[in-house]
């Protein structure tokens, strides 16, 4: 009977076939193609990393962009409805003011007017020709017929509490032609009036502060004696019409 060793030729067949790859291997083109392959391999693995991590960094930053560019488009938004409010506010304060100013003009030639018309009620035989007024400044003319009035005309503005101040009156006479002759045809003599000119400063915010000075001074106890009296009276030039 015949007898074949299968096991033998099996492994005699397996290491002749690893003779076969360790030669290819040992030889220095194999090893050197296995290299290549190695080294394309890790650089295309790298490669591909930094692509995937470079695009995933430009996603984020575009996102944190667009993120920026929203924020920036409300911050201008929010910048275009304050400035719409200040130049809203800016315009009502400019009416505020121009009505203010036009009230002040309103009421300020009125003003001066119940004031003088008060202090003429209270004087006879003064008669105003005009009142000019500058600013603070105001330009009385008059005339009266006796110098006590215009005297006593001036003293009640100086008085006033500070509604008027800085009073300075100028004064002249000035002889009324006379249309009556005496029985021997001489003409009489006419009768004299007085010319006026006042300037002084109208302060309608000075007279609350010194209303309470006049009223404490005016109540404080003394000899008695008439608080005008102490006071200096209005300067008073007086020209002579010759």
């Amino acid at each position: 009977m015949i007898k074949i060793n299968l096991l033998d030729s099996v492994t005699e067949r397996q290491g002749a076939a690893s003779v076969a790859v360790e030669k290819k291997v040992s030889s220095r083109a194999s090893r050197l193609l296995l290299m290549s392959i190695a080294v394309l391999l890790l650089f295309g693995a790298v490669v591909g990393w930094d692509f995937i991590s470079t695009t995933r960094a430009k996603a984020e930053a575009e996102r944190q962009r667009d993120e920026q560019k929203k924020k920036a488009a409300e911050l201008e938004k929010v910048m275009k409805e304050q400035k719409e409010l200040e130049d809203k506010i800016k315009n009502v304060d400019l009416r505020i003011e121009a009505i203010k100013k036009l009230r002040s003009t309103q009421a300020g030639p009125s003003a001066v007017l119940i004031s003088l018309r008060e202090r003429i009620g209270m004087t006879p035989d003064i008669y105003l020709e005009s009142v000019e007024q500058k600013g603070d400044q105001l330009t009385i003319k008059g005339s009266s017929p006796n110098e006590t009035s215009v005297t006593q005309f001036g003293r009640s503005l100086e008085f006033s509490s500070g509604l008027f101040s800085n009073l300075s009156i100028e004064t002249q006479r000035k002889e009324i032609a006379s249309v009556r002759a005496s029985t021997d045809g001489a003409d009489v003599p006419g009768d004299e009036v007085i010319e006026f000119t006042i300037r002084c400063s109208y302060t309608p915010e000075n007279a609350g502060k010194n209303e309470e000075g006049t009223t404490a001074s005016n109540q404080a106890p003394g000899n008695g004696a008439d608080p005008q009296t102490n006071a200096s009276t209005p300067k008073v030039a007086q020209k002579n019409d010759n």
